[in-house]
């Protein structure tokens, strides 16, 4: 059992009744009659929460719903996953916050929860009806996709937000110097004759944003980190105690740049990959808690789409299949981080900093669960993924740290089948 929200590292029994934990740790006599699960060579953990997924539904459905984005977040060991409001229509009003937390309880998966959009249309500049789409079940708001742009509009948001206790999320671009820019500015980009978005771009947006935030004492929540730059702005925050938070993603600690040589469409991704120096200063931030969590900007897209011209094919990956195998390659197999550690930054932290009742195996706690097998070697096949898209670049990649099960409120939504034992 691993639980670094209580410290505990160990052999021991859970116990869970009625849908919560029960009592953990030790040999625990359950009621006659009760179900025995054998975890012999798993790691037990508190299930793996996601800030920040894409389920294209509505208007999207051909790349992702959210029963398949649920499904597969199980399959990742995700038990609750906060999903981005860039749909088609957007989910900006009580009425599409309602439609998702009821199709995401349907779902079968895993806790889905939604993130309304901050401005009317994500247009960034008339503020929603925050308050409206807390009450349907809202648990922050974002313009993800689009930067909050509008100064004051972010200001406002900052400071409203604070009467519901919810986070403002934020892609940090200025499109004025990322302009049309499809990969990283720099030699690889000039190579290619790609036109690049530069550091500065998400730096200097993350600056006035963090200028924001201390004006206001809003929460800010900066997504997907991905430059060096940034990184010494998150530093800064973090040491005049500010209520910033920030998050980084699997792909942006596995890959740089180089992955877009051939025009490879699958590693083309906003913010886009970065050079070696920001791969490592966005590890080393999340190693030392200068950033707080990983997230994986799950952004699943058709074939189809992908298999357009660089410049015209769209932004981002699908990542909750892989997350877990790809952490435990880039972060605990080198060494830059523990086990516990890594849970931590999937699990426990998330939790912690956006005050969810998860990430944690306390007694009285929700029974959200994985069992996983942090030795186990997989080989990434995206035909096998239960998202309904497929665009990665890590096909044929070999990862360390295969989920086996998952429960969410002690019901089991995923259990890993052998290749021959049938479906």
């Amino acid at each position: 059992m691993l639980d670094p929200s209580r410290d505990v590292d160990g052999i021991g029994d859970l116990l869970v009744v009625d849908g919560r934990i029960e009592a953990a740790g030790g040999t625990l006599q359950g009621p006659d009659g009760c179900e025995m699960q054998d975890a012999s060579g798993l790691v037990v953990a508190p299930g793996l929460v996601d800030l920040h997924v894409h389920f294209r539904e509505p208007g999207g459905e051909h790349k992702e719903t959210i029963a398949t984005g649920a499904r597969a977040a199980a399959a990742g060991g995700f038990t609750t996953v906060w999903t981005m409001p860039n749909t088609d229509p957007p989910i900006d009003d009580p009425a599409a916050v309602g439609f998702v937390r009821a199709e995401g309880e349907r779902a079968g998966g895993a806790r889905v929860m939604p993130i309304g959009a901050a401005s009317v249309g994500l247009s960034g500049e008339r503020m929603t009806e925050v308050g409206e789409m807390v009450a349907a079940g809202a648990v922050a708001v974002s313009d993800d996709g689009h930067p909050i742009w509008n100064a004051g509009l972010l200001r406002r948001l900052l400071e409203y937000t604070q009467t519901f206790g919810i986070p403002v999320l934020q892609h940090s671009e200025v499109r004025e110097l990322a302009g049309f820019g499809v990969m990283n500015e720099g030699k690889v980009s000039t190579a290619l004759g790609l036109r690049g978005q530069p550091n500065a771009a998400e730096a200097a947006m993350v600056a006035r944003d963090i200028q924001l935030a201390e004006l206001t004492g809003g929460h800010l929540h900066v997504c997907h980190v991905s430059a060096r730059q940034t990184v010494e702005q998150l530093r800064l925050a973090r040491e005049r105690g500010l209520r910033v938070t920030s998050e980084v993603t699997p792909h942006h600690l596995a890959l740089t740049e180089t992955a877009v040589r051939g025009y490879r469409t699958e590693a083309k991704m906003n913010p886009p990959l970065r050079t070696e120096e920001d791969r490592e200063a966005v590890r080393r931030a999340l190693v030392d808690g200068v950033i707080d969590v990983i997230a994986t900007d799950h952004a699943p897209h058709h074939y189809e789409e992908k298999e357009r011209e660089f410049d015209d094919a769209p932004f981002g990956i699908v990542g909750l299949e892989t997350a877990l195998g790809l952490a435990m390659c880039e972060l605990v197999e080198p060494g830059h981080l523990s086990l516990a550690g890594l849970v931590d930054r999937m699990s426990c932290s998330p939790a912690r900093i956006m005050g969810i009742d998860a990430g944690t195996l306390r007694p009285g706690s929700p029974a959200d669960i994985v069992l996983f097998d942090p030795g186990e070697r997989w080989t990434v096949e995206p035909e096998a993924f239960l998202s309904r898209s497929r665009n990665t670049p890590f096909r044929g990649r070999e990862l360390t740290g295969r989920v086996h099960v998952t429960l969410v409120g002690g019901v089991e939504r995923y259990r890993r089948r052998a290749p021959d034992e049938a479906a």
